[in-house]
């Protein structure tokens, strides 16, 4: 990593440390009204935290994923929601590496420029004079509510509808971009971890996208930036990135669990729970647990950021972020599950956060990055036998 890059994720990183206290005190808040909340989203703008991966070229920082990825896990540590909107919405600014600098301007020129979007079922996107036309609706979009464009992932169609197809056979995806204000939104985020991430439904009818706006992303024919960043996938850096959402949660976790053990004498002892030796050696395999997973994930980004200085990330790469990406987010589950049974009855209590950590590092683990079935694509690599997995 060079000096530049190192200098630019401290950096952002410091900022992020900076919010702790903002989103300690909104954090009940963005709970309660199931998105974040106006002085949060003001704080992260202002501190450029929504461009991390957005290119330099369009007044982004383009930063490495290691630092990226640190910096969601420390905004986790204070709340797991704004960090996975932050994470959501940062691999969504990739998409400007696929457009037309005039586009990626044009959405990104503005400091609130945000894009955000949704998973759906195959919707066909109508090719029509100079772009196209899409009826749909599309869930989950994380981050959509203080969103300024929204994306819908789309199989490109001809005129009859016939689905045009690549070279193997397989429908050709393309993704749409289009102001916020043309969504009609509808409520369905009633969850019990995560609540703040407003990840809900919306849908467009007979909208009209110009083909400038539009992409088949990770598609590296259509790729204009030709960074290393943008050697990574949108896949990849998900994964990562949540992954490091879990670690941040189980971190906090873990901070809270230390802080009690300081200060509680439990019923029945006559002593405070950090002299008593069990509690002593929880919070020793604890720590050891998550530094283990932490360095893991990390280490891996940093040996594909290397391999992407040289050009598009190998097979092996991407097996290997695939596996340490799963394996963060289930054993930062487990952390944070052991964390807070350990704490005993102070744990149930709203009021003392263990609850909310609980239930949104359960939320993650439940999210497509965090299948177990991931490994099972990573073991058929590692056997040499054939996957058809998309998610790589």
């Amino acid at each position: 990593m060079s000096a530049r890059e190192a200098a630019a994720g401290s950096d952002h990183l410091a900022r992020a440390k900076a919010l702790a206290p903002l989103l300690t005190e909104q954090a009940a808040a963005i709970e309660r009204d199931r998105r974040l909340t106006p002085p949060v989203v003001e704080a992260l703008l202002d501190a450029g935290l929504f461009r991390m991966l957005l290119p330099r070229d369009f007044g982004g920082a383009e930063l490495d994923p290691p630092s990226f990825v640190q910096v969601l896990e420390e905004i986790a540590r204070h709340d797991a929601s704004t960090a996975w909107c932050l994470g959501q919405t940062s691999v969504c600014a990739v998409a400007s590496a696929y457009l037309p600098p005039a586009s990626a301007r044009e959405i990104w020129g503005d400091r609130r420029g945000v894009l955000a979007w949704g998973a759906g079922p195959p919707i066909k996107a109508i090719a029509v004079e100079g772009g196209w036309r899409v009826t749909g609706s599309w869930s989950f979009a994380s981050g959509g509510h203080h969103a300024t464009w929204i994306g819908a992932h789309c199989v490109a169609a001809d005129a009859d509808g016939t689905p045009r197809r690549g070279a193997n056979g397989a429908p050709l995806p393309r993704t749409l971009l289009f102001p916020a204000a043309k969504v009609t939104w509808t409520d369905i985020w009633d969850v019990i971890g995560l609540n703040g991430t407003g990840s809900d439904m919306y849908s467009v009818t007979d909208l009209f996208v110009p083909d400038a706006f539009s992409l088949n992303r990770d598609a590296p024919g259509e790729r204009r930036q030709q960074g290393p960043l943008y050697h990574f996938r949108t896949d990849q850096l998900y994964a990562s990135g949540f992954a490091c959402v879990a670690l941040g949660i189980a971190r906090g976790m873990l901070d809270a669990f230390i802080a009690t053990a300081n200060e509680k004498t439990p019923r029945g002892y006559k002593s405070a729970m950090r002299l008593n030796a069990v509690t002593q050696t929880e919070i020793a395999e604890l720590e050891a647990r998550l530094r283990s997973a932490r360095h893991y994930i990390l280490g891996t980004l940093e040996a594909a950021w290397r391999s992407a200085q040289h050009g598009e990330l190998t097979i092996d790469d991407r097996m290997s972020i695939r596996l340490a990406a799963t394996h963060c987010i289930r054993e930062a589950r487990a952390i944070a599950s052991d964390a807070y049974n350990a704490v005993g009855t102070t744990s149930v209590f709203a009021s003392n956060g263990f609850e909310r950590r609980l239930r949104d590092v359960n939320a993650v683990s439940q999210q497509l990055q965090g299948r177990r079935s991931h490994y099972e694509t990573v073991g058929k690599y590692l056997l040499g036998v054939e996957s058809e997995t998309l998610f790589l």
